[in-house]
């Protein structure tokens, strides 16, 4: 029988003079359906070396985002790493289900994912949308589920098609409602900006179109209203000196097939935290 959340509280708002939540930088990687197991090992392994080797201002966030079967050997290689670095890295999941436990055959339990040292799980990706029929209402319900466990919820949003800034951030905004209204108002989440239309593509969203649209995203009622961090990062063909040009409106990256060369995402992450 499957375990149901209870209904979330709704949002409340910030107290009037209260300080706004620190929002750290944040930067990081999903694996999706590319590497193999020994990959994945290898791709840990040199980036915790790095991080070792030049230690990194700790007020930024990593995360790495590996497929399910590898997750909990992330999640270890991370715990045993000596170098204080490590400790700025979260293991990631790239999906989850609604519910904590029951009858749904081959699906991950975000209560198991936590058990095993997960810190962060990836909702709501434009291809999980297309090609698993994933909706704003149930990408919301996964989210509630993450938090109930103790984890961050990094759910992507962004329009489908090409669009002045105005439109998109209306169509960003439908799916962030949606996503706000089954979380607690104390609850951190990450939003990851990736317009569909950028995703693969040969270079990233024009800047004044991203800061546009994720400075009408911050200024809204629904996030400004928020107790808990909400920061928000840019994805889609992200890549090198990209932060620098998009620093002061989003928080972080999150990067693609770009960073799966531990030397790249290694130097954009030096990027993100130096920019």
């Amino acid at each position: 029988m499957a375990t149901h959340q209870p209904e979330p509280e709704p949002p409340a708002a910030t107290p009037t003079g209260a300080a706004p939540p620190t929002r750290r930088r944040l930067v990081g990687v999903s694996t999706k359906m590319y590497f193999s197991a020994a990959r994945t090992d290898s791709f840990v392994s040199t980036i915790l070396t790095l991080l070792a080797a030049a230690p990194l201002d700790t007020t930024i966030d990593i995360f790495i985002i590996p497929d399910h079967v590898t997750l909990a050997g992330v999640a270890q290689q991370v715990a045993a790493a000596p170098a204080a670095p490590a400790r700025s890295v979260l293991v990631g999941a790239q999906d989850c289900h609604s519910e904590l436990a029951g009858a749904f055959t081959g699906a991950v339990s975000p209560a198991v994912l936590a058990e095993v040292g997960c810190g962060i799980v990836e909702l709501g990706h434009a291809e999980r949308r297309r090609l698993f029929g994933e909706t704003d209402a149930s990408v919301a319900a996964k989210a509630r589920a993450v938090v109930a466990c103790g984890m961050v919820p990094l759910v992507c949003v962004g329009e489908r098609e090409v669009a002045a800034v105005g439109d998109a951030a209306d169509e960003v905004m439908g799916q962030v409602r949606s996503l706000l209204a089954a979380v607690p108002t104390d609850a951190e989440v990450v939003l990851a900006y990736e317009p569909v239309w950028a995703i693969g593509a040969a270079a990233p969203a024009g800047v004044e179109h991203v800061c546009g649209v994720v400075r009408r995203v911050r200024e809204s009622e629904e996030v400004r209203g928020r107790k808990g961090v909400t920061r928000i990062v840019y994805g889609g063909s992200a890549g090198p000196g990209l932060f620098r040009r998009l620093r002061g409106e989003v928080d972080g990256l999150f990067l693609g097939r770009f960073a799966h060369e531990p030397e790249q995402f290694y130097k954009t992450i030096r990027e993100v935290a130096e920019g």
